[in-house]
């Protein structure tokens, strides 16, 4: 949506008279009648299109699909963990450890943080597949 100078430059540029003029058959520039330039009223473009209040997306306009969470499992948690661990070893190797880290530490420390990670993600995709659950629930009664 335009800013309200935005808007008031747009207006300004409409304000000015523009000599409208069409080339004949003869190569003559002739005038136009105002009256033949403005469109009426039901003949100039539409409005945008209605917005949907809570969203501010248009209204007539479908939703996609929601993702459906999976049910929680161990395997995805640690496939999960072993990610985070990764950018734990990279980040503490080379961004927070500063001149005296030794490498075998932010390995140490990457590995620590990967197996605390493992139950906080499963505990995470287990209160999201119930929420998912107790929305479905809802929804058919």
């Amino acid at each position: 949506m335009p800013t309200r100078k935005q808007r008031r430059r747009q207006q300004k540029s409409r304000r000015h008279e523009w000599e409208y003029v069409y080339v004949d058959e003869e190569g003559h520039e002739v005038e136009v009648d105002p009256e033949e330039v403005k469109a009426p009223k039901d003949e100039q473009p539409k409005a945008k299109q209605q917005v949907d209040r809570r969203n501010g997306r248009p209204a007539d306009r479908k939703q996609r699909p929601r993702r459906v969470p999976q049910p929680p499992s161990w395997r995805r948690a640690a496939k999960r963990a072993a990610l985070l661990g990764a950018l734990f070893v990279v980040v503490f190797a080379f961004g927070l450890g500063g001149k005296n880290n030794n490498p075998l530490t932010a390995v140490l420390i990457g590995l620590i943080y990967a197996v605390a990670f493992v139950p906080l993600q499963y505990f995470i995709d287990k209160v999201t597949y119930r929420a998912y659950l107790k929305r479905q629930a809802s929804s058919k009664t």
